[in-house]
């Protein structure tokens, strides 16, 4: 039962390159997915009139295939929370992010047969199954690349955020002033021109709402030339974290020296005569390191305590050598020019399809954490995971 709870785990994450089967799932459930979105935006028109039976059928099909896979993730949970008990890693995934996308996927349709008054309300939740897609995409460096300069440039984006909200509010006080006594039923206190002020400063311009006095008039495009720059603020600061995030990876190149290293693996067997112990009772050559311990397909970092278990994959570091493999790793030597020099680990601007394992520094090998500061002269062991 459990390696059968282990097979459907890997089927259902995100599929790689060498797993068919999870890969074709990923697509099936792309499929689905647009096909219950399909029905939703078709459902609002009136030529869908016709084909309610066929379509209700179809959405039913496509909900239960979200409720199946639902109870699938809740069933494989302590596999995606290796550390947790079982009870733990339910309800992390029930109320983590991606576990409450899929809940809303298809629940809004179970509610209306147990609260029938509230049926139109339920429907909005329909926008949520579109959220589903960036689990695909999340493995990816292309969105992984808008998140983190999202993240980098929060602060500023907040601000400039702040600016406009206050531009709007004195823009809308403004326009009040010069604008009550003519036209009173649209600029009746100081928050009625705020409708206004919002789509002048965000250059939307409906015109529902609009000045008629002299004064008002040049109020408003003095307003509008500075909502053009308000706007402009936001999008620089994104486009330029493009920039600096890009121009960072092409001068890697410049700053540091790569080399492949090679390394090979070994699979603990009942009698080998590492099994059960820890990895610090472990006699190895100097030249040699443990670099990574996969357990039931968890990669683990190895540290001394780690006690080695039966069918763990040791995979260690040896001389390099001409041939090929399916874990691939490199070695990277940091400069004093590189940006990383005196900054932690968690700090990096790293790919999240890489694991720095370990750190040779000064004729000792490291194994490093979030708080590890990186030097100039480190060696970084580098686990790069292949998703082809």
């Amino acid at each position: 039962m459990e390696s059968r709870r282990r097979k459907v785990f890997d089927i259902i994450q995100i599929g790689r390159g060498n797993d068919a089967v999870s890969r074709f799932f990923d697509i099936f459930i792309v499929v689905v997915i647009g096909i219950n979105l399909f029905i939703a935006f078709f459902d609002t028109f009136d030529e869908s009139a016709p084909f309610k039976d066929v379509l209700y059928i179809v959405e039913m099909i496509t909900v239960v295939i979200f409720t199946v896979e639902y109870i699938l993730r809740l069933w494989t949970a302590k596999y995606l929370y290796p550390n947790r008990k079982e009870w733990q890693a339910v309800l992390l995934f029930v109320f983590s992010v991606s576990g409450l996308v899929d809940f809303f996927t298809f629940m809004p349709f179970y509610l209306p047969f147990i609260f029938p008054n509230g049926m139109v309300a339920f429907r909005l939740f329909r926008v949520v199954r579109i959220f589903r897609l960036f689990r695909i995409n999340a493995q990816y460096d292309a969105y992984n690349v808008i998140v983190d300069v999202l993240k980098e440039k929060k602060n500023q984006l907040f601000f400039s955020v702040c600016m406009i909200v206050i531009m709007m509010l004195a823009s809308s006080m403004c326009m009040y002033s010069v604008e009550n006594e003519a036209q009173p039923e649209n600029f009746s206190n100081a928050f009625s021109g705020l409708w206004w002020s919002m789509s002048t400063l965000l250059t939307v311009g409906y015109g529902d709402i609009y000045p008629i006095t002299f004064a008002g008039k040049l109020l408003a495009i003095v307003i509008a030339f500075l909502g053009v720059g308000m706007v402009a603020i936001p999008t620089g600061i994104i486009s330029a974290g493009f920039v600096e995030h890009y121009s960072r990876i092409k001068s890697m190149a410049s700053v540091e020296e790569e080399r492949d290293i090679h390394f090979v693996t070994s699979v603990v067997h009942a009698s080998h005569s590492w099994c059960g112990k820890k990895l610090s009772e472990v006699i190895l050559p100097p030249q040699l390191i443990v670099a990574l311990v996969i357990r039931n397909g968890e990669e683990i970092i190895p540290n001394g305590s780690l006690v080695i278990k039966e069918k763990d994959q040791i995979i260690i570091g040896a001389k390099a050598f001409n041939e090929e493999r399916e874990v691939e790793f490199r070695e990277l030597i940091i400069k004093e020019e590189n940006s990383w020099v005196g900054e932690k680990i968690k700090n990096l601007d790293f790919s999240r399809q890489e694991i720095i394992i370990a750190i040779k520094r000064g004729g000792k090998t490291i194994i490093p954490s979030g708080e590890t500061t990186v030097k100039a002269g480190d060696s970084m062991i580098i686990y790069s995971k292949k998703h082809d």
